[in-house]
């Protein structure tokens, strides 16, 4: 019984399979969650933003399974927990997320298309390294959000950076002590998560292995954001937050992949 939820469940090579229709199943799973979001009172999500997560969660599912999905329904949860958190206080202080942290399809892309490019690539050309990549990336955009979220509600002090230098709550590529550490917990959170239930996905890497490239991997990504925001995106006009988020998960990932390689090659 349990194989056969199994195969019916996770595609690894697209195969969610009523009859090898992993598309189809997809879409029977993720059309009333896109509905019951779309009606939901909790507007997490804006109307445009529902439609586009519904592409999304089609795409991940036919990809990659229930354990796509698991993981990116756990990353936006979490994440729009802690951008709800101390919501007032940042609302007053201006540096709460527009639309009172409901996200749109800028949001939606800016942190999933990646997720989305790995579940596409397994789909093509089925491998354990697309469910690292894939983990890596939602890892690193979870532990960005974290850290910023709680930094900006929590975070005693902030400092850039670049230069260490003290700034206001909320300053582009500043960090705080509590949502630093929120962050690598979130993140690590996230990358437990993917091991859990990974499976046959982790390939020839143990457990710990992956764990400690995955997550070794978002931080590296999310540190990159930070000093991305502070160097780069004030002089680049066309470098929006929604880019620089997709640099970030498309750079997680590809440390991942290449770590894990190194690692397998050695």
């Amino acid at each position: 019984m349990l194989n056969g939820i199994e195969n019916l469940a996770w595609g690894g090579a697209g195969s969610l399979a009523v009859a090898g229709q992993p598309w189809l199943m997809a879409l029977a799973i993720n059309t009333p969650i896109a509905l019951i979001g779309y009606f939901s009172p909790q507007k997490a999500l804006t109307p445009a933003g529902v439609l586009h997560a519904w592409v999304l969660g089609v795409v991940v599912w036919a990809g990659l399974g229930w354990r796509g999905y698991l993981v990116v329904s756990a990353y936006f949860l979490l994440g729009t927990a802690v951008t709800k958190l101390g919501l007032k206080a940042k609302q007053a202080k201006g540096i709460a997320e527009k639309r009172g942290g409901s996200r749109g399809p800028e949001n939606v892309w800016g942190s999933a298309l990646t997720g989305a490019v790995c579940a596409l690539g397994n789909v093509l050309l089925p491998d354990p390294l697309w469910w690292l990549a894939y983990a890596a990336s939602f890892a690193a955009k979870l532990a960005d959000t974290t850290s910023s979220e709680i930094g900006k509600a929590y975070g005693k002090t902030t400092f850039l950076i670049t230069t260490w230098e003290q700034v206001p709550a909320g300053t582009e590529g500043a960090v705080s002590r509590e949502g630093s550490l929120a962050g690598m917990a979130a993140a690590a959170g996230l990358t437990v998560l993917a091991v859990g239930v990974g499976g046959t996905w982790l390939g020839t890497l143990s457990p710990p292995l992956w764990i400690a490239i995955c997550w070794i991997s978002a931080m590296l990504a999310t540190t990159a954001e930070s000093w991305i925001g502070v160097v780069w995106q004030p002089h680049v006009p066309w470098l929006t937050n929604e880019l620089v988020n997709g640099i970030q998960t498309t750079l997680a990932a590809g440390l991942a992949v290449g770590l894990a390689g190194l690692v397998l090659w050695v």
